[in-house]
């Protein structure tokens, strides 16, 4: 019964709302970006624009490939060669894919070096390597989590510990997935032959544009997280209304429509015209962050748009969300942020998980 009853609860979710100016010298900005390694999905929204500038355009084409290998022996991320090669130089991202977080062995490697592998209790104990219980586990331990530090392991790769460790993924128990690979700064010819012997695959992200035609907007005031009443709508109204246009939602509201009764927040105003694009594949946060760059730098000629918005989603079968916060699936896998950008350089940002995850940072 007490099973039965958690199923029919409503899942909960966690949404941190803050707001902030990027002049700021506290402004977090810039390190909430860097520490959301596993970017499944951005998508950015300009009122009052018909068609992307040729700065956004070509920065939107130019995200850059990303790489997929499978029956990749996990053994070859912790070699010298590789951490030499890659985790040295640059910024380095691998998850799993095809495996699901809360049923399969996941692994994710992040920029900073970490290694993490989230592993049910039988695979655990064969490798005979130490970690701690999941979070998301429940009181009896099922699943487990081990953090290798690649670059703590590479200032002396002739220890004890690299040496149990590198027996454990070779010879004790030996794993095998199928990874999604990212390389920042990406130098392709290297990328190709260092995992040749495998099935490596090239990948460009999907990008898909379009123009949302007469659109009810929430009006917005950058000083008010909390919205005003009949002046000015909420954070949160916004989030909802923003996953409304996402979705493609019908936000009239009327009397015959039995998929969705959401209607705009009030305040609202009709904008003849907004333009959205999404890129979707494996997008490194320093693409991001560009990205943002760029879209705080619209408004530096006048512009009809009094905000725009920029949203990423992460993977939802991730081992981590930000940082190395464990992340789980359970009844839901989101872990994202939105950014709303407006004219006098304010900004909103609003983070969010669900299931078990710690509190966004």
């Amino acid at each position: 019964m007490a099973t039965l009853r958690r199923l029919q609860e409503t899942p909960r979710h966690l949404l941190v709302c803050e707001k902030s100016n990027f002049g700021h010298n506290k402004s977090r900005h810039k390190h909430l970006v860097e520490t959301h390694y596993h970017n499944y999905r951005v998508s950015f929204l300009i009122p009052e624009c018909g068609m992307l500038s040729k700065e956004l355009k070509s920065l939107v084409m130019e995200i850059g490939p990303y790489y997929s290998v499978k029956s990749l022996p996990l053994h070859e991320l912790i070699t010298r060669e590789f951490i030499q090669t890659f985790v040295k130089k640059g910024s380095f991202s691998a998850l799993t894919y095809n495996a699901s977080i809360d049923e399969d062995n996941a692994v994710a490697l992040l920029p900073n070096g970490k290694l993490i592998l989230s592993l049910d209790k039988d695979t655990y104990e064969e490798t005979g390597l130490q970690g701690h219980p999941s979070r998301c586990s429940g009181r009896k331990p099922m699943r487990f989590v081990i953090s290798i530090d690649l670059m703590d392991l590479s200032l002396n790769l002739d220890s004890k510990k690299y040496e149990r460790i590198s027996w454990s993924f070779k010879e004790k128990k030996p794993l095998k997935f199928d990874f999604l690979l990212a390389w920042h700064p990406t130098e392709e010819s290297t990328m190709r032959s260092y995992f040749s012997k495998y099935q490596i695959q090239e990948h460009q992200p999907k990008v898909a544009l379009s123009t949302v035609r007469e659109l009810q907007c929430p009006v917005l005031q950058s000083s008010s997280l909390a919205g005003e009443p009949e002046e000015a709508c909420s954070a949160l109204e916004l989030f909802d209304w923003l996953g409304a246009v996402f979705c493609n939602a019908d936000m009239n509201n009327q009397p015959y429509n039995f998929i969705s009764t959401y209607c705009c927040p009030q305040p609202n105003t009709v904008i003849a015209q907004a333009c959205l694009c999404t890129i979707t594949g494996f997008i490194l946060p320093e693409k991001i962050q560009v990205l943002l760059e760029q879209l705080r730098h619209y408004f530096d000629e006048p512009k009809l748009a009094p905000w725009v918005t920029l949203s990423v989603q992460g993977f939802a079968d991730s081992p981590v969300s930000w940082r190395e916060n464990e992340h789980g699936f359970q009844k839901g896998g989101e872990h994202l942020y939105n950014f709303v950008v407006f004219r006098n350089q304010d900004y909103w940002l609003q983070m969010a998980v669900g299931a078990n995850d710690d509190c966004p940072p």
